[in-house]
């Protein structure tokens, strides 16, 4: 017989990926429900590889809640769909896991697999799951969001504006997230570089996010090509997988 993916929790995930998330609130609801479930997963309790980057994506989530409550947005319903259809393809990716199917995405199998050990550094963990999240996952979000909309990804319109506000709410919650990973003394060398840290990281989000927009360009292009979209799949599976390895690899050691 073999052991369920998610050990003693196995029941409780399954039951919370039956249900697909609705709206924002939902999606909030569900990460946190999700967290409490990996921090008590064994052998790596409150040290779970996909915990680190659950946190820091249940932390943004909830600031882009707050921004669609303040009014932050141009169009809250592009946002609040966008929003959804990224969350939903991350529960996929995690639904498939837990069925142990072929089909999981590469990208995301990468930080999975670390579930059981051996454990991996907090930093590159939560950095993985963003690569997965980012390179992987959000063009054809974004795809999705504009088909459902009957929209399309333009250039300084008022959705690429909401979207870049996304990139002032990691610059905000960078630093202090980025903290909440390091060790003592690791604290101490991220003292002594002063902002730098902080400054770089944030940059390396922008540009990523930027590519995922121009990568969503590109699959719109092709859209109803059912063998094109799938190359591109391809192609930003496996390129997000083998950054995924590098950064779960020991030189992921040096982002810290």
């Amino acid at each position: 017989m073999s052991v369920p993916v998610w050990g003693p929790v196995h029941g409780d995930v399954v039951d919370l990926l039956a249900d697909h998330p609705a709206d924002v609130p939902a999606v909030v609801d569900h990460l946190t429900k999700l967290q409490d479930m990996l921090v008590r997963l064994p052998p790596l309790a409150d040290s779970n590889p996909l915990a680190d980057f659950n946190r820091l994506y249940l932390v943004i989530t909830e600031c882009v809640l707050d921004g669609l409550y303040d009014g932050r947005f141009a169009d809250p319903v592009f946002l609040s769909r966008l929003d959804v259809e990224f969350a939903t393809r991350y529960f996929d990716a995690l639904r498939l896991w837990t069925e142990s199917s072929p089909n999981t995405p590469a990208a995301w199998r990468c930080l999975f697999e670390r579930m059981s050990g051996p454990d991996a550094r907090p930093l590159p963990s939560a950095a993985a799951g963003v690569n997965a999240h980012i390179n992987f996952d959000l063009p054809f979000a974004l795809v999705t969001t504009f088909d459902h909309l009957e929209s399309e990804p333009v250039d300084a319109s008022e959705q690429h504006r909401d979207y870049l506000e996304i990139n002032a709410i990691f610059a905000q919650k960078i630093p202090s997230l980025r903290r909440g990973y390091l060790d003592r003394w690791q604290l101490i060398i991220d003292m002594l570089n002063g902002d730098f840290d902080d400054w770089y990281q944030g940059e390396l989000v922008e540009y990523t996010r930027d590519v995922a927009w121009r990568n969503a360009q590109k699959i719109w292009r092709c859209r109803h090509d059912e063998h094109a979209r799938e190359i591109e799949r391809k192609r930003l599976d496996e390129t997000a997988a083998a950054f995924g390895r590098l950064l779960l690899s020991p030189l992921g050691a040096l982002l810290q």
